[in-house]
């Protein structure tokens, strides 16, 4: 494996927890909305490797003048997303971190 695909990977794995913040953020702020159905986000690998998330309506019941929202949970998606990107974008360091070492080798 290259690092440029390392990177690549690592891209691809920061993108998807975007998404996944999109979703949390969309279904907190319809969180008081009558027959909001919450968005869900899926991942999953691609060919190349790496990640993509998809986001759906999650098709359950909602509540009565309400949404079928839960405010802890998406707080918790919120902070799992967290924790991934920071992961992702070591990561994303490390190789940029490398290539400038490389590309100092090569330069001397």
């Amino acid at each position: 494996m290259s690092l440029s695909s390392v990177m690549s990977i690592s891209l691809s794995g920061m993108q998807a927890q975007q998404t996944r913040v999109t979703a949390a953020a969309s279904n907190v702020a319809n969180a008081l909305t009558p027959a909001y159905d919450r968005r869900t986000t899926a991942f999953s690998s691609e060919a190349s490797g790496g990640v993509r998330a998809s986001v759906a309506p999650s098709g359950a019941d909602t509540f009565a003048g309400s949404s079928n929202v839960d405010l802890a949970e998406e707080a918790m998606a919120l902070l799992q997303s967290e924790i991934a990107f920071k992961a992702n974008a070591n990561v994303w360091e490390t190789g940029a971190d490398m290539w400038d070492v490389l590309m100092s080798i090569k330069r001397d």
